[in-house]
């Protein structure tokens, strides 16, 4: 199967060897994102604000595909303390409208760069 990397000049960079994101067939993968700026600095502080950075960076690599956030399937958000779920949700509900994407939200202990969120996510075109 033929596989596509996903990498948009307008995205935050890779911080490891892997795809910010990689098209396959009609599925496009999202690798996690956290609140990085352009320059690969951590660009917010408080969960809320992680988050619609993270979100942000997902949809400039989604755009770099032709698609939008409607696009999305399914997300795996990553905490570093679910206290932060409620904040977190809300801004998430202001990036996707009904039918929402499928999504799990696990608590984990440490995140690349000490960030407290993390969004991956899978879209598909058509």
């Amino acid at each position: 199967m033929d596989k596509q990397t996903i990498a948009s000049p307008a995205a935050t960079p890779a911080i490891g060897p892997y795809s910010p994101a990689l098209a396959v067939g009609d599925f496009v993968f999202v690798s996690g994102q956290i609140a990085l700026d352009h320059e690969g600095k951590i660009a917010a502080i408080i969960p809320p604000d992680q988050t619609r950075r993270a979100l942000e960076n997902m949809r400039t690599q989604l755009a770099e595909t032709g698609l939008g956030m409607d696009a999305v399937v399914k997300t795996t958000i990553f905490l570093t303390n679910m206290d932060d779920f409620a904040a977190v949700n809300e801004v998430y509900a202001e990036f996707f409208a009904p039918p929402y994407p499928a999504r799990s939200t696990v608590e984990v202990s440490r995140l690349p760069k000490d960030v407290k969120v993390e969004i991956e996510a899978i879209a598909i075109r058509g």
